[in-house]
């Protein structure tokens, strides 16, 4: 970033404010997601090991098909909030819609896709003969819920653009009691067996698009925005998203190939890389809710032509950033003795594991500032730059991560590549926040 004087402390007092009101329910709907799947899998597991077997390769495989397509709710979010800096809260919405539209155009695509080729992609992730069935009669029946997710994804852009996270909470705890309740009801009382659990989860999600629509629908009708699908809108959409959905590939990359090296370490490292990348994700998820505050703070600022106002935001969820990484890194290293016997019993694994989680406490503040600034370009519209950027990570991190193997390291060197590569990200985004040429005003990029 640009050096410019402080901002005053009142100044600062209401930019904590804002950020605190946006980051917490953004935090609590981030967490409901994946409980998701933990109560698919805690109801399927009392079926019997091939269904909950067949539950964990069609969950990853759907939750693939669906984070891929996690820019509908990122780019969604800043055209959102430029118009909502810009005082044109019509074309914000309009704009919105054109995100939905997008993500149902898409979600009936990739649902035609999986609903073919379910067999075949199941076998290709290798389930055991008797996990397959289970596995591709959950993944055809919750094909059809993805139109609905991709939605959910969309239509929370917009509501984040809006400066509203409140409501994406409230949605996606109700979405999580009635996917309890249905997959509970289904599996059992009407003895559809893992059947039941995808249905249940189609319904749920069916529900919370839904519940979104209303809204949308509802604030559209009160701007006198249109609803009806405008082809140039939705190409526009698609373009301002291709540079995102490459960030995310690469860092989908960079995750497999970290699972895939820890694999080839053997059982104990890849059962204990896998319980310190469970952590790993759940402490993302708060310092991703300061991102998404960003996201929609920087976008309004922008908007609004208020260069100065966006860089004091920045420098200031910076700060967040770091001190909540400080703070997570602290409360994992006290709590370490306690968390991993939540995940395994096997002393062999602990031993292996608690290393390991000493490396992702130590680097938890980087991750705040990575986290943060991604936020900040993405909500200035910057994807192009996070693109390259990933691109350029992903480059640094592959031959070093496929390198521990061959030179004898062990689980802690394939996180020292990890830390490597956050590092990397933390640099490509503090040179670019630095350099200024993220701040693009006006209404649009």
């Amino acid at each position: 970033m640009t050096q410019a004087p402080a901002p005053p402390r009142a100044s600062r007092r209401r930019s904590d404010r804002e950020i605190v009101a946006l980051a917490l329910p953004a935090f609590g709907a981030l967490v409901a997601e994946p409980l998701f799947v933990m109560a698919d899998s805690a109801i399927v597991g009392h079926l019997g090991t091939a269904q909950l077997a067949g539950l964990g390769v069609a969950s990853v495989l759907l939750t693939t098909a669906v984070s891929v397509f996690v820019f509908l709710a990122y780019a969604t979010t800043a055209a959102v909030a430029r118009r909502v800096g810009a005082g044109d809260l019509r074309t914000a919405i309009r704009q919105g819609m054109d995100g939905i539209w997008l993500a149902l155009l898409l979600g009936v695509a990739v649902t035609t896709v999986v609903l073919f080729s379910a067999p075949v992609i199941v076998d290709l992730f290798g389930a055991s003969g008797t996990a397959a069935p289970h596995a591709t009669a959950y993944l055809r029946i919750s094909a059809l819920g993805i139109p609905a997710m991709l939605i959910v994804l969309a239509a929370t852009g917009i509501l984040r653009g809006l400066q509203n996270t409140r409501t994406p909470l409230y949605v996606a705890v109700a979405g999580f009691v009635a996917n309890a309740v249905l997959n509970a009801g289904l599996v059992y009382g009407a003895g559809l067996g893992i059947a039941g659990s995808a249905w249940g989860t189609v319904i749920a999600q069916c529900g919370m698009a839904t519940a979104y629509l209303t809204v949308v629908v509802r604030g559209a009708r009160r701007h006198g925005a249109s609803l009806r699908p405008d082809a140039t809108g939705i190409r526009a959409c698609a373009r301002a998203g291709v540079p995102l959905l490459v960030r995310t590939l690469s860092l989908r990359a960079i995750l497999m190939i970290a699972t895939a090296v820890a694999a080839r370490l053997g059982d104990v490292d890849i059962a204990a890389h896998q319980i310190v990348l469970s952590l790993w994700n759940l402490l993302a998820f708060a310092l991703d809710a300061i991102a998404i505050a960003g996201q929609a703070v920087i976008g309004r600022h922008l908007g609004a032509n208020d260069a100065q106002g966006a860089r004091d935001a920045c420098r200031r969820m910076v700060q967040w950033g770091v001190g909540t990484g400080i703070g997570l890194g602290l409360l994992v290293l006290a709590a370490r003795p306690l968390l991993l016997p939540l995940f395994t019993s096997d002393p062999a694994v602990r031993e292996a594991a608690l290393p390991v989680l000493v490396v992702v406490v130590v680097t938890q503040p980087v991750c705040g500032i990575v986290f943060v600034l991604d936020g900040v370009l993405m909500g200035a519209g910057d994807g192009r730059y996070l693109a390259w950027a990933m691109l350029l990570t992903l480059a640094v991190f592959a031959p070093a991560a496929l390198l521990v193997p061959v030179l004898g390291g062990g689980l802690v060197a394939l996180w020292a590549a990890m830390t490597l590569m956050m590092v990397v990200r933390m640099l490509t985004l503090w040179l670019r926040s630095r350099s200024g040429q993220w701040i693009v005003t006006g209404a649009t990029r």
